[in-house]
């Protein structure tokens, strides 16, 4: 959008049930957030979207947490074909990428899951810092910094996504 004016969120307002949780899912992979959110509408502004967001994330459980963690890919090793993926992880250099790697594989191994962060501005030796120092969390704390990561990562793909409606004729 040209103007500075946040965008819109009238188009997924407008969305079909079905298009709406294909749009949804693409922000976040939890069934349980996309849920909460669709069910929300009508939105009059992106903040409300955006807290609705909020809300949504802090009421997910465990296994909701790990449905949305599922859906993405380690630091250093953007989905294959995803641009959102790759776009987000653009900071991180080609020296910094084995770094990370492998320390995503000891993380994964010490907390089940990939190693989450909100990539978006951030530079590869920031992640690895980030990574260096979460990776001797207690699973309680990480939980919790992932749902605070994932937030994040959400109200950054939904201002995205309500952009693009804005742009577009129909989702």
């Amino acid at each position: 959008m040209t103007s500075s004016a946040p965008p819109d969120p009238s188009r997924l307002n407008e969305a079909p049930r079905p298009v709406l949780a294909g749009l949804l899912r693409e922000v976040c992979t939890s069934t349980a957030w996309g849920t909460a959110v669709a069910g929300g509408r009508p939105y009059g502004r992106l903040a409300e979207l955006l807290a609705a967001s909020d809300a949504a994330m802090a009421a997910l459980t465990a296994a909701d947490l790990d449905e949305a963690m599922a859906g993405h890919p380690p630091i250093g090793r953007p989905a294959p074909g995803d641009p959102t993926s790759a776009r987000e992880q653009s900071g991180v250099r080609d020296q910094e990428r084995a770094e990370l790697l492998r320390l995503n594989l000891a993380y994964q191994g010490a907390h089940g899951h990939v190693f989450l962060i909100c990539a978006t501005g951030r530079t590869g030796a920031e992640m690895l810092a980030a990574l260096k120092e979460r990776i001797g969390n207690d699973a309680a704390t990480e939980r919790e910094i992932v749902r605070a990561e994932l937030g994040k990562i959400n109200r950054i793909r939904l201002t995205a996504l309500a952009e693009r409606l804005a742009r577009e004729e129909a989702p």
